[in-house]
């Protein structure tokens, strides 16, 4: 059990406003944009996925840490989230796959947590007045302490530079060489692709586009990440000289990535999408579909179909672009994840259509 248990926690935002609650996790404190997820489980994955690094994630579900905390449900090998605000923990979870606690995990892994406040409010603030500067702090920090420190901090807006693989490595298959562009790839997308049997050569941000079309890629995939994608300008460069070489497909930061390759634009959105019960539109299939999103950016519509891209998918709640395909050329993103199949297998054909794309390619 950490030392930080149930002594005093506070969220402080950067407009004012503050939370006074209990802590667990680590003794520590950190600064980072607050978000919200409406997942009703799932938080282990949750907190792996490189796409959360910079960020404080309240849950809209009131009950945090019921199942444990076990040892396959990662999407990489350590959190990524800054810090973890719930409305009420169970410190004795309830699961023959738990190995520990919420409580000794979040210690373990240096990462602070709030519990035994309004996630509610918290919701609603981010909803109303948008995604905001906070510090998270479970070391006893002053209101005054934290709101000259999240006056001083600035917001890194770039980091899919190091959430991702810092040296290039392979998972052998039989099955069509794919080139992953890894912006902070989640393992389920790895995972989905392997089972596949695709033989995959992951290669870290930066990349330059001869190194990767040196392994003669059957297929090239831009994985999802975290920050603002108008940050990565040498992955969107990279992606403008690989396009028209092999099949491409996109997921979420990837998906914005081939938005400004082609030369279109991104924006910020009020709050984002973060949960596992989006519905979004296919015009393709033309039905709807039930989807996993984490993202805080979306793709400006008319500035992809002036640039030659068709849109394939809306968000059925505000409209918003969620998947895209090129006129004439094979390449083709959305910005949900088809991976994490909540519908739960609305979307798997994405990845056949991958495929499908590659046998054509090869032909």
């Amino acid at each position: 059990m950490s030392t930080t248990m149930n002594n005093k926690g506070i969220l402080y935002l950067a407009d004012g406003t503050a939370f006074t609650g209990k802590s667990f996790g680590e003794r520590a404190t950190r600064v980072g944009e607050l978000v919200f997820n409406t997942s009703m489980t799932g938080y282990q994955k949750i907190l792996t996925d490189p796409s959360y690094k910079g960020q404080i994630i309240n849950m809209t579900y009131p009950l945090i840490g019921n199942y444990g905390v076990n040892e396959t449900d990662y999407e990489s090998e350590r959190i990524h989230a800054f810090g973890l605000v719930a409305k009420d923990i169970a410190f004795k979870p309830s699961n023959n796959r738990s190995v520990m606690n919420i409580d000794e995990w979040l210690s373990g892994q240096g990462i602070p947590g709030i519990w035994n406040v309004d996630t509610r409010m918290i919701t609603k603030k981010i909803r109303d007045e948008g995604t905001v500067k906070s510090v998270i702090s479970t070391e006893g920090l002053s209101f005054a302490e934290a709101k000259k420190l999240c006056d001083e901090t600035e917001l890194r807006q770039d980091w899919m530079k190091e959430a991702g693989t810092k040296e290039r490595f392979r998972i052998e298959g039989a099955g069509y060489r794919v080139a992953v562009l890894d912006f902070g790839i989640k393992t389920s997308i790895l995972r989905g692709l392997s089972a596949l049997g695709l033989d995959l050569h992951v290669f870290p941000y930066g990349s330059a586009a001869d190194e990767i079309l040196s392994v003669k890629p059957d297929g090239i995939f831009l994985s999802n990440g975290p920050g603002d994608p108008a940050a990565a300008a040498e992955g969107v460069e990279t992606t403008r000289a690989l396009l028209g070489k092999a099949p491409l497909f996109g997921i979420c930061m990837g998906h914005q990535i081939l938005a400004l390759a082609v030369g279109g634009r991104t924006y910020k959105m009020k709050y984002g999408h973060r949960g596992g019960n989006h519905g979004v539109r296919d015009d393709a299939k033309g039905r709807s579909v039930i989807t996993s999103q984490n993202h805080g950016f979306a793709v400006d519509e008319r500035s992809v179909t002036d640039c030659g891209m068709i849109i394939t998918h809306k968000n059925l709640n505000d409209g918003t672009v969620e998947g895209m395909r090129h006129g004439s050329l094979p390449v083709f993103s959305v910005q949900y994840h088809p991976e994490a199949s909540p519908g739960p297998n609305d979307s798997s054909y994405l990845f056949d259509r991958f495929l499908s794309m590659m046998e054509g390619g090869r032909d």
